[in-house]
């Protein structure tokens, strides 16, 4: 008898989901992101579907602890505007890190994610905390190194 190979197409009951845990202490912050991003999208498991939610949960520790190459820190900058005439807010890396950590790296990996309901539900899958504690112990997450 031959044998058929079938194909098998992931939903959302048949995907597993992961827990992994990364310590940013000392991490790059670009090759930090690209290798979240690339877990969140799930294109390490044999499984992957660009048009499916196939990734993992990923908590980040020591989010303060990141480092960056270069002048970033003084020359890379943060553009939001108030909607008021003039108000154009332009702080750089260094500023933005100072006040609030987990957001240069929750919009470094927001950036390589996609721009459509998809991509917002993979970011909702990263947890950042600023220093060692966080709250998922019981979710066992595994180690996974930069």
């Amino acid at each position: 008898m031959r044998k058929i190979m079938d194909t098998v197409n992931m939903n959302k009951n048949t995907n597993d989901k992961d827990w992994y845990i990364i310590d940013a202490k000392a991490a790059v912050l670009g090759r930090l992101a690209s290798k979240i991003a690339s877990v969140l999208k799930g294109k390490h498991k044999p499984t992957y579907l660009p048009y499916m939610d196939n990734g993992d949960y990923i908590v980040v520790v020591n989010a303060k602890n990141l480092t960056v190459t270069g002048n970033k820190l003084e020359d890379k900058v943060y553009y939001k505007h108030t909607g008021f005439i003039g108000n154009m807010k332009k702080p750089n890396l260094a500023a933005v890190m100072a006040k609030d950590p987990s957001f240069v790296i929750m919009n470094a990996v927001k950036g390589m994610l996609p721009k459509n309901p998809l991509g917002r539900s993979m970011i909702r899958k990263l947890k950042i905390y600023n220093d060692e504690k966080h709250d998922h112990h019981a979710q066992k997450p595994k180690k996974l190194e930069i």
